[in-house]
């Protein structure tokens, strides 16, 4: 029969029809639905009416498979209920599970339910009294029911650590007596029934059936409910049906309720026509706004040229007016990837043949497939592709590695969320293999967009390589490591205490718990709670000793726990209670007896010296319980439910029976006090739940001498930490490194290749879920069928097994990820080539989550160090120095950065979040304040410049989003320095073949090419040291400030005079070959940060030797000291004083308002070397200052009168002559205006700072604000001051 039945178990189909009795006490019936309910995938319909004559079937309970001719009819309670039971995974896990439900199953059918039913009937009615055979019939009830006591003194349920159809059918078997005859002594001498009972009853499934029940108090005759099937029905109707009906069944409405009713409807109408209205147009709004201002002001321009994907891009039409994002990134990246740029196979016939350049090789943190890349990933990528391409124009074989995590806990909560949110259903409802599936689609839509954003940030990673976790080569890797360290002993099996997530329902690992300090009493919020919960007071109360007066005060955080407590312990020498030795306390809300233990673990100093013990919920607890054999009550199921307590604590949620506690304890006397404590609340940092210690057999890693490896690697200088003031932190955690525990109880993962054993020999004794001998791991069941024969020398037909459920934690797959992905364990090209690889670059953040456990495994599993350096970049935050967290809304998506986006479409992906209606809120108004007009358009380029410039700002980034833009610009500038560049160039210019100095260059030539290789010193300095803000200043200040502000403006004149004679045409020549090199190699320069903006100009600049030069800049070789090696202090010194002279020249122009006069102007210079140093710079200076004439002069020489005077240096005194260029008398009048108004503005303020009550009304901003108007005033009335001394010296 149990063969037969199981082997019908198939998915339901929408038609299948339960037909169940509308008695509400039909106990055949009940257990029918009660399994339907633990059914995962559709329910059956269920209907209360009778069976049609066609079915053939004797009675109800009665479940037809299917419709038409080729159904299948299960009648009768134990077969419907068996392949409902079977269905939803609840008729045990293994043979001998089944037995056992199948052994119970058959007492509630034989044993229970005829001496119920005796008991029962004749009170309902049902058949005659007989009060001699009623009496029998309960004495025999009593009898059954403490054989059932007995069974469940050590158990919380009758089969296995779950509910099973044993629990529902010896329920629904026990419910009648329970409800009718069992008075409130009878289930105090079956107290493990009434607690078992009690927690089966109180089960979401059985109260959807039965709802809430009430127990005898006195057994009397009672009178049944007929026609009362609405649980029934509850199961199958919505509530507008259930509505419907409560309508019909009420009294009728008078016509005035009715009109009421009609009003209300069309108002109700109107109200949600009004509401549709406004959500259409929230959804224009975007299209309305796609283009913003900020977008009109920097200048959209779309590339338009026909270009098929993979082709190269147009780059002979002329350069667009302006730098545009849009037209830059166009078309570069798939050509890029088509032309196989990032493929280490790229320019050489084998990954195999030796290259004297070298290899690196980089594999990227792989990002969670649920969801999209933020400012911490876009930082991340920044670096490892400028990295990763300086590394390729260098010549070296190189590999970026991409991939993507599965993130089993994030992955399984956000799906999980998305199926309640889109169809209403859980996990539970949908099934293991159906939910999988549903994490599969999710995978591919979230993994795209994903690869699609690192695609958009340029990222230069060789796709054919993509690996994602849960593919067939790296699962089956996975499975290999387990197997592997499992059989060296490295992981194994026990059942301690775990970090429990109620919120996730599975474990989780230490470092994946918070600890939040609290200062004293704290109220915070928790996942499934509406008010935020009590934590950190101290609550003190008093267990009576038994046969005394005396009692034991003892104190706790958590004083829900104390329903588990079997013990109090105190030290072995505290005279206060030595003369408990022996003793026993009383729990006050059970029967519980517990002793008094003496352990040296108590503090006697604190509180009062005697502990409560809870050994199943407390890691300290727990040792004390191991050392003393103490009871281990386990009170709290998975979900955070209390069980194994006695009402009306049963079945209350963790925090709700905290105050329940409480306040039974003052109740009944026990209360003492309630006072503030210091204390660490452990938070798990997935779901913000508050972490429960629970004990569960679990799969662990001992990581006690992998820990030693991998801290002695960075000791001994194998393995370098950069920067290294992380090594403190390394050492600390690797030094004192807890077992890993890698058991999750998930469905989205690795399924861990581990099978518990049964063997079916008298000679072998049943082993327990926690003793590893009993544990096999294999890579298929055949294999590990074979192992447990050998194991216990029997014949494998004799073997059973059974598949741990649980998955791997998500970080032991990311722990073997760098050889993983090259197809280890087997011997493969790319694993001889690339592994162990050169880098490791991540946020410091995961140091101890991901780097140390690829350490460990790395060197564990192969021998080898992963990566020869590790480099840790700062952790994003905003502006504020806040954590990036959607609740705040401060989580930014990279796209948005580099596309733009408007205020509403930033809200707008809120509303597609999975956050809660209340967080959505918070997170607008985040949003509002930080970008009140959305984000501007700011281009990949300028993103990867500003995240490489910020590293420099040590452990944490507090990036400003707005000032990216200002990179944008300097994209813009760079854009028009190369269009005047090459339009002096001319369409003829051809470069010299190699960069070299000819002998003829200008003091100008010099200078910028000394400055272009000190740019390329700092450059490759940068790059080999991480140091990312050297070589994003070093780039920039080259374009900027010298070859843009300073060597463009300089050789304009020689330019001007080119076609005078052949002196100034040699000399242009020499100029322009001087400016090739410079934008030639300044675009080198930068390309590894920049790859769009240098790919498009570079692609406009004729080639040094056409024929063979690389197709792209990103294969082009990276700027050399070798070849760069101008520089020259003195030029930079040289030309670093007239820079000085330059800018105090203009400074008085400003002064004087010269803004298109030239004037003539007198250096006075402190001897001849000056004298000649400003002769030689004479057209620089010239140029750069804009005058008319520059005279040197020597310090005995007398300088014109009618200058203004101004100080550039020790060396050189600046005279500008201002007579006859401006009207004196004029700007004298002018001036004094001024003076008089600056004199009045500064009196103003003066007296409002004076006033008595000033410090004390005004704000301390706007007294600051107020001290520096004053200081700035007094600063421009001082210079007003001068200028006129000035003017009247000319007058």
């Amino acid at each position: 029969m149990l063969t037969k039945l199981t082997s019908l178990s198939v998915s339901f189909k929408e038609m299948d029809t339960l037909y169940v009795s509308p008695h509400s006490d039909d106990f055949r019936s009940l257990l029918a639905l009660i399994a339907a309910e633990f059914q995962p995938s559709s329910r059956p319909r269920i209907i209360t009416e009778d069976l049609p004559a066609s079915l053939n079937a004797r009675s109800r309970p009665a479940l037809v498979l299917g419709a038409g001719e080729g159904h299948t009819v299960l009648s009768g309670a134990s077969a419907v209920a068996w392949y409902l039971a079977c269905q939803g995974k609840r008729a045990g896990v293994d043979v001998k599970q089944q037995s056992q439900v199948w052994q119970w199953l058959s007492f509630a059918d034989n044993e229970l339910t005829p001496v119920s039913c005796a008991v029962v009937f004749p009170l309902m009615g049902v058949m005659g009294v007989d009060k001699k055979l009623q009496q029998s019939s309960r004495a025999e009830m009593m009898r059954v029911l403490k054989v059932l006591d007995q069974a469940l003194a050590p158990r919380t349920f009758l089969v296995g650590e779950s509910i099973t159809l044993a629990d529902m059918a010896v329920a629904v078997a026990v419910l009648l007596p329970f409800r009718y005859a069992l008075e409130p002594s009878d289930r105090k001498a079956v107290t493990n029934v009434t607690r078992w009972f009690t927690t089966c009853i109180n089960q979401p499934q059985f109260l959807k059936v039965l709802g809430e029940i009430s127990v005898c108090e006195k057994m009397v005759p009672v009178t049944p409910k007929t026609n009362a099937a609405a649980n029934a029905k509850a199961a199958n109707d919505s509530p507008a049906a259930d509505s419907a009906d409560v309508t019909a069944n009420g009294p009728p409405k008078t016509e005035a309720q009715l009109k009421k009713e009609a009003k209300k409807k069309e108002k109700l109408e109107k109200f949600q026509q009004k509401k549709e209205m406004e959500a259409k147009k929230k959804t224009q709004l975007p299209t309305e706004k796609k283009v913003k201002p900020e977008k009109k002001e920097l200048g959209v321009i779309t590339y338009n040229v026909p270009t098929p994907a993979g082709e190269k891009k147009d780059a002979l039409s002329p350069l667009p007016d302006s730098y545009s994002p849009q037209y830059v990134e166009a078309a570069w990246y798939q050509w890029w990837e088509k032309q196989g740029f990032f493929k280490p196979e790229y320019g050489r016939r084998s990954i195999s043949e030796q290259n004297p350049c070298g290899v690196f090789m980089m594999c990227i943190p792989p990002p969670n497939v649920t969801g999209s890349l933020h400012l911490g990933h876009a930082l991340t990528n920044a670096i490892q592709d400028s990295l990763t391409r300086w590394h390729r124009m260098r010549g070296e074989t190189t590999l970026w590695n991409p991939g993507c995590d599965h993130a089993g806990i994030a992955t399984q909560v956000v799906v999980e969320k998305k199926l309640m949110r889109e169809k209403g259903m859980s996990r539970h409802d949908l099934g293991r293999e159906n939910f999988i599936q549903e994490i599969w689609k999710w995978k591919n839509e979230k993994g795209d967009r994903i690869y699609h954003q690192l695609k958009k940030l340029g990222s230069s990673l060789d796709w054919d390589r993509a690996c994602f976790t849960m593919d067939a080569k790296l699962s089956f890797a996975v499975q290999e490591a387990f197997i592997r360290m499992h059989e060296d002993g490295v992981i194994y099996r026990s059942k301690r205490l775990v970090n429990w997530s109620c919120s996730l329902n599975s474990a989780i690992s230490d470092i994946e718990v918070d600890k939040k300090e609290l200062t004293g009493r704290t109220l915070l919020p928790v996942p499934g709670y509406k008010e935020k919960v009590e934590f950190g007071v101290l609550v003190s109360f008093a267990y009576k000793v038994d046969k005394s007066d005396d009692e034991v005060i003892v104190a706790t955080t958590r004083i829900e726990t104390m329903l588990g407590d079997t013990a109090v312990a105190v030290h072995p020498t505290d005279p206060r209670y030595q003369h408990l030795k022996g003793k026993m306390v009383l729990h006050p809300f059970c029967d519980r007896m517990m002793p008094i233990v003496f352990d040296e673990f108590v503090d006697t100093k604190f509180g009062t010296g005697a502990v409560k013990i809870t050994p199943a919920h407390d890691h300290n607890d727990y040792e004390v319980g191991e050392r003393h054999n103490l009871a281990f009550i386990n009170i709290l199921d998975e979900n955070g439910l209390l069980i194994n307590v006695p009402p009306p604590f049963l079945g209350m949620k963790r925090f709700e029976a905290r105050k329940a506690v409480l306040q039974a304890l003052k109740d009944r006397g026990h209360f003492k006090e309630i006072k503030d404590n210091p204390m660490v609340v452990p938070v798990c940092s997935r779901s913000k739940d508050i972490v429960e210690p629970l004990l569960k057999p679990q799969w662990y890693v001992n990581c006690s001498d992998m820990g030693k490896q991998a801290a002695e690697a960075v000791r001994e200088g194998r393995l370098k930490i950069i920067p290294d003031h992380h090594h403190k932190m390394w050492f600390n955690w690797l030094d004192n490194i807890r077992d890993w525990c890698i058991s999750r109880q998930l469905w989205w993962g690795h399924r861990i290749p581990a099978y518990f054993i049964t063997v079916n020999d008298p000679s072998v004794k049943p082993g327990e879920d926690m003793d590893g001998h009993y544990w096999v791991s294999g890579r298929s069941e055949e294999e590990a069928r074979e192992k447990a024969a050998k194991r216990f020398n029997v014949s494998a037909d004799k073997v059973t097994l059974r598949q741990d459920e649980d998955v791997l934690d998500t970080w032991f797959s990311s722990g073997i990820f760098p050889f993983s992905i090259f197809g280890w364990p087997n011997e493969t090209q790319d694993l001889n080539v690339f592994y162990p690889g050169t880098l490791l670059e991540t946020g410091h953040d995961i140091l101890f989550f991901w780097v140390a456990r690829m350490v460990m495994m790395g060197l564990k599993l192969t021998g080898k160090l992963p990566f020869k350096e590790v480099y840790l970049h700062a952790v994003v935050r905003d502006a504020h120095g806040r954590k990036m967290s959607k609740s705040l809304g401060n989580v930014i998506d990279p796209l948005d950065v580099i596309t733009g986006i408007s205020l509403e479409g930033l809200h707008a992906q809120l509303m597609d979040s999975n956050l809660d209606p209340l967080e959505v809120e918070k997170a607008k108004q985040g949003q509002k304040s930080d970008y009140p007009n959305g984000i501007p358009e700011c281009g990949t380029d300028a993103l990867r410049f500003a995240l490489c410039a910020y590293t420099s700002q040590g452990r944490d980034i507090n990036l400003d989003v707005n000032r990216i833009l200002g990179y944008r610009h300097f994209c813009n500038k760079l854009w028009n320095a190369v269009k005047f560049a090459m339009k002096t160039l001319g369409d003829n210019f051809v470069p010299s073949e190699k960069a070299q100095l000819s002998g003829e260059e200008s003091v100008s030539d010099r200078w910028i090419l000394s400055r272009l290789s000190a740019a390329v010193g700092l450059c490759d300095a940068g790059f080999k040291t991480y140091d990312f803000p050297t070589i994003t200043t070093a780039i920039y200040n080259f374009w900027l400030y010298e070859l843009c502000d300073v060597y463009l403006e300089s050789v304009k004149p020689v330019f001007n005079k080119a076609e005078e004679d052949s002196s100034g045409q040699r000399q242009a020549l020499v100029c322009r070959q001087t400016l090739y090199t410079c934008l030639e190699v300044g675009l080198r320069l930068l390309s590894p940060v920049m790859p769009y903006v240098t790919e498009e100009l570079y692609q406009r600049l004729p080639r040094r030797q056409p024929q063979s030069d690389p197709p792209s800049i990103c294969v082009t070789s990276y700027p050399d000291t070798k070849e760069f090696c101008w520089h020259s202090e003195e030029v930079d010194r040289d030309m670093e004083f007239i820079m000085t002279v330059v800018k105090t020249i203009r400074s008085l122009r400003a002064d004087y308002n010269l803004t298109k006069t030239r004037a003539d102007c007198y250096l006075q210079c402190i001897d001849s070397a000056t004298v000649s140093l400003v002769q030689k710079y004479s057209l620089q200076l010239q140029t750069l200052s804009y005058s008319q004439a520059v005279i040197p002069l020597t310090a005995n020489q007398p300088v014109p009168g009618g200058c203004a005077v101004a100080i550039a240096s020790d060396r050189c005194t600046v005279n500008l002559m201002l007579k006859g260029l401006i009207d004196v008398e004029k700007e004298v009048a002018k001036l004094m205006t001024k003076k008089g108004d600056l004199e009045k503005q500064m009196e103003k303020l003066s007296e409002k700072m004076a006033k008595n009550d000033y410090k004390e009304k005004v704000p301390v901003k706007v007294q600051e604000q107020d001290s520096e108007k004053l200081r700035q005033s007094q600063t421009e009335l001082e210079k007003v001051k001068e200028a006129v001394d000035n003017f009247r010296k000319m007058m």
